[in-house]
């Protein structure tokens, strides 16, 4: 069963469960969540809000500017995202091959797909599969994703040998990722 309570500058929802600790959560369409423990105290509850005020703050201003960015977007039309695919599958061939020599690795083929959470993958058969929305990305996030996707022919995971594989080929490569965090979901919306 879900509460409602007023804070000062939002409300927040309650769900008690069988759970031992608290958890917060502010949710893609502004509402904050806490879970708690069936017999937690009200007064315990509002102590774990007055301690996250600040971040729930903050992560409902991220909300609401997205979603006036989305009020914003432009759709594609079915004639402009088939080009765009036809695009990808020129452009990842190019960046593949390239970024393929400069770290000694081979692929087997490039799928060009439209994924609705992914940016790219990477097959046990070392085939490649990319997201055409990454054309719409800088080229530097593109090149970023693919080289990401090809050090996992050198390291089938995300381990710290992994991100220094990915590093080796782009230092800045946190910087890349980032941008897609914070700005991949105006793609995935295209």
């Amino acid at each position: 069963m879900k509460r409602e309570i007023e804070y000062e500058d939002f409300q927040y929802h309650i769900v008690r469960s069988k759970r031992r600790t608290l958890s917060l959560e502010v949710r893609t369409d502004g509402e904050v969540l806490v879970r708690a423990p069936q017999a937690m105290s009200e007064a315990r509850i509002r102590r774990f809000i007055d301690e996250k005020r600040t971040w729930i703050l903050k992560n409902l201003d991220k909300v609401s500017r997205r979603q006036e960015a989305e009020d914003n977007l432009t759709v594609l039309s079915d004639e402009q995202k088939n080009d765009f695919r036809r695009q990808a599958g020129v452009i990842f061939a190019e960046r593949a091959a390239h970024f393929a020599r400069i770290m000694g690795v081979e692929y087997g083929r490039i799928t060009i797909r439209e994924q609705k959470t992914r940016w790219g993958s990477c097959s046990s058969n070392h085939n490649l599969n990319f997201n055409w929305k990454l054309v719409l990305a800088p080229r530097e996030v593109l090149d970023y994703v693919v080289v990401h996707e090809l050090c996992h022919l050198k390291e089938m995971n995300h381990s710290p040998q992994f991100w220094a594989e990915v590093e080796k080929i782009q230092p800045d490569y946190r910087v890349r990722r980032k941008w897609l965090k914070d700005h991949g979901w105006m793609l995935m919306k295209a």
